[in-house]
């Protein structure tokens, strides 16, 4: 096929409303917090962080990573099953297996790469893949790559995955959801997916990225707060980014599924290992989380306020009880008004549009950390009730 031009297409996205735009942010890493940020030369509050714990830029952590990279240097030089495989990225698999409660945890580079290697080394062609439908791209694409048959279930349906299950030809080999759903903040009901996968001996895995950290009595995750083990979700995935503050992640299992994974997981096996500074001031931030169990409570005590006068002022809340609050508007140009009405006001928070969400689901996506204070919270709640004031107003037929 011929090569066509491409402006007509970027055309196409910037009359959708659809376009996405890169801003440069600056935080303020001396403050001990990326709360602050200077986007385009103005102070914002940042409400959009994954950084649930207010980790990200923590003293404990930077000083980790520049000392491991004056002792170890700042690249690992390989993969690592060649020569990259290096002792923090050792002593971090095992605080990590023993952080969330398992036998074996094996990190890799990225989440996406996580998933990538977890799918296709559980489920090949032969067989099936079933997800939620609202599942991490990461996860889309790795049921899509695996060769296997691909079909999802309405979000966060058990009885509709159960089906599914029971109806599948060839057998469903892997069954995967997100433990805390990354654009709507809500909570699959690992339970009874976990009966279900057990029933039809399918492999559960969870992705945990936005839960880890955050959720259960020992921030544990979705897993922990749905009082399961990993006899009942015998792959649990994680990330480095969100609330550890760092960057990367990691699977964790039984012995059997990470040696299965080295052998078989081409996102494990074909790439550089994890620089090992990275690994190191991740092991600080675990033994924070460890420490400091006040931030996790912190992060959903300002979550739980926020939903509060929200409800009182009137703004559109989503079913989220997690740090992820979505505000639905179910319009990309309104979302984007909203988002730029919230940064005169002093805040940044980023419109949601798709193809990250269905079309007519567009959104803001507001997010809590232990770093936020609480009249953050209340002057964010008072900007967001009057920019969508503002919006109806401009809107409503003359």
């Amino acid at each position: 096929m011929k090569r066509q031009p491409l402006e007509p297409t970027l055309e196409d996205i910037e009359r959708q409303h659809l376009r996405r735009r890169r801003a440069t942010v600056v935080a303020y890493p001396e403050k001990g917090s990326h709360v602050e940020v200077i986007v385009d030369g103005r102070k914002l509050v940042d409400f959009s962080s994954n950084d649930y714990l207010g980790l990200a830029a923590h003293p404990a952590l930077a000083a980790a990573m520049a000392e491991c990279a004056e002792r170890c240097g700042a690249g690992s030089g390989a993969s690592h099953l060649i020569s990259g495989h290096g002792h923090e990225h050792a002593a971090l698999e095992e605080e990590l297996a023993a952080f969330v409660g398992r036998p074996r945890a094996l990190l890799f580079s990225t989440g996406y790469m996580a998933n990538l290697g977890v799918v296709s080394a559980l489920a090949s062609r032969g067989e099936s893949v079933l997800l939620d439908r609202l599942s991490h791209a990461s996860l889309i694409d790795a049921g899509l790559l695996s060769g296997a048959r691909f079909r999802r279930y309405p979000h966060c349906d058990a009885d509709a995955a159960r089906r599914l299950l029971a109806e599948s030809t060839p057998q469903t080999s892997v069954l995967a959801t997100d433990g805390v759903f990354s654009m709507d903040g809500d909570i699959a009901p690992l339970a009874a997916l976990s009966q279900a996968a057990r029933a039809h001996e399918a492999w559960l895995v969870v992705d945990d990225a936005h839960g880890i950290g955050v959720l259960g009595a020992n921030g544990r995750g979705a897993v922990e707060l749905a009082g399961l083990g990993c006899d009942d979700v015998p792959v649990l995935v994680g990330t480095l980014g969100k609330a550890f503050g760092t960057f990367g992640a990691f699977v964790s299992g039984s012995q059997d599924l990470i040696e299965l994974l080295i052998q078989r997981a081409r996102s494990y096996i074909y790439t550089t290992a994890l620089p090992q500074p990275v690994a190191a001031a991740t092991r600080a931030a675990l033994k924070i989380a460890r420490e400091e169990p006040w931030r996790r409570e912190r992060a959903l005590a300002l979550t739980a306020r926020f939903r509060a006068a929200a409800h009182e002022a009137g703004v559109p809340l989503a079913d989220s009880v997690t740090p992820i609050q979505p505000i639905p508007l179910g319009d990309a140009r309104i979302a984007l008004a909203a988002q730029q009405a919230l940064r005169e006001a002093g805040f940044w928070v980023v419109a949601i549009r798709p193809p990250t969400v269905p079309a007519g689901s567009e959104r803001l996506r507001v997010t809590l950390t232990a770093g936020h204070e609480g009249n953050q919270v209340d002057a964010l709640v008072g900007a967001l009730a009057e920019a969508l004031r503002r919006i109806r107003a401009s809107s409503a037929p003359s």
